[in-house]
C-alpha cells in the first residue's frame, strides 16, 4: 500500500472505526489501512457480500462485516447501530457509502433517480452521523465524509445530480465541525478525483475517462490506496487534533482551489 501499512500511526490502534461502503474500492482501501493500524474494522456493505467476505478473509481478527442499505430511509442508522454493538461503541464513522447511479441529463432525471441520488449520497450521511452522534461524543471521536472533486467542479456529463449531492456533503462537513466542536468530535472530509474504482468502470465510459484523465497534472487515473493516507491523517488526534471542517483533495493537481 505504498508504505502506508509499514507506518505505524500509535493513536489508531484498538480504535472502533465504522467504514460505510467499505466492500469495494477506495472503501475497501479505508478498511484495510485502519485494520494494517490495528484498528478495530466495520466493514458495511449492501451488494458486493462476496468482495466484501474476501475482505474480511484478509484480516479476521481487525475487520468485521454489517450488511444493509444506506440509501433505505432508516438504514444507515441500523447500521451504525450494529456497528456499534459488535465494536462497544465507535471512536470513529467514515461516510463513504455513494455512487452516481448512472449518467442522467439533469432534466431527463425522474423523480425516483434524483431521490436514490439523494438518499444515498446525501441522506445516508446526515441519518448515519446523527445516529453515530452519542457514541462519537462519549468518545471524544471523529467523522470523515467522501466528498468528491465533482462538489466544486460540478461533475462531468450526467453527473450534476452526484456532484450537486456530494456539495451537500462538503457543506455538511463545515456545519457539523462548528456544530459537535463543544462535543470533542472533529468533522472533515476527503474530496478524490478521477480514482481507478469499480464506480468508474460501471459509469464511466473509455471516452470520458480518457478526456478526464488528460485534466490530471499527473497523468493518470489514482489508485484507491492512495486516498487511504488522507483518511488516517483525519483520524489521527496526534496527526491532526487542530483540523476540523476541511476537505482534502486528493486528485493528482486535478483541481488547486
Amino acid at each position: 500500500m505504498h508504505g502506508v501499512e509499514q507506518m505505524q500511526i500509535g493513536d489508531l490502534k484498538d480504535t472502533r472505526v465504522l467504514v460505510t461502503g467499505g466492500s469495494t474500492g477506495i472503501g475497501a482501501a479505508i478498511v484495510r489501512a485502519f485494520a494494517a493500524q490495528g484498528a478495530q474494522v466495520v466493514a458495511h456493505f449492501n451488494e458486493s457480500e462476496a468482495a466484501a467476505q474476501a475482505l474480511r478473509a484478509e484480516s479476521p481478527e481487525r475487520i468485521r462485516l454489517v450488511q444493509g442499505d444506506v440509501s433505505e430511509p432508516g438504514g444507515a442508522a441500523r447500521v451504525v447501530k450494529a456497528a456499534a454493538e459488535i465494536l462497544g461503541g465507535l471512536d470513529g464513522l467514515i461516510n463513504n457509502a455513494g455512487g452516481m447511479l448512472g449518467r442522467v441529463a439533469s432534466t431527463n432525471a425522474s423523480a425516483s433517480h434524483f431521490e436514490q441520488v439523494v438518499n444515498l449520497n446525501a441522506r445516508s450521511v446526515w441519518e448515519a452521523t446523527s445516529a453515530a452522534y452519542p457514541f462519537l461524543k462519549a468518545a471524544g471521536g471523529y467523522i470523515i465524509n467522501t466528498s468528491s472533486v465533482a462538489a466544486r467542479t460540478g461533475g462531468g456529463a450526467g453527473a450534476v445530480l452526484y456532484a450537486a449531492s456530494k456539495s451537500f456533503v462538503s457543506s455538511l462537513t463545515r456545519g457539523q465541525a462548528k456544530e459537535f466542536v463543544h462535543d470533542g468530535i472533529r468533522v472533515n472530509a476527503v474530496a478524490p478525483g478521477l480514482i481507478q474504482t469499480p464506480f468508474h468502470d460501471k459509469y464511466t465510459p473509455p471516452e470520458i475517462r480518457a478526456s478526464q484523465t488528460a485534466t490530471v497534472p499527473m497523468g493518470r487515473e489514482g489508485l484507491p490506496e492512495e486516498c487511504a493516507g488522507a483518511f488516517l491523517f483525519l483520524a489521527s488526534p496526534a496527526m491532526s487534533g487542530y483540523v476540523t471542517g476541511q476537505v482534502i483533495e486528493v486528485n493528482g493537481g486535478q483541481l488547486m482551489p
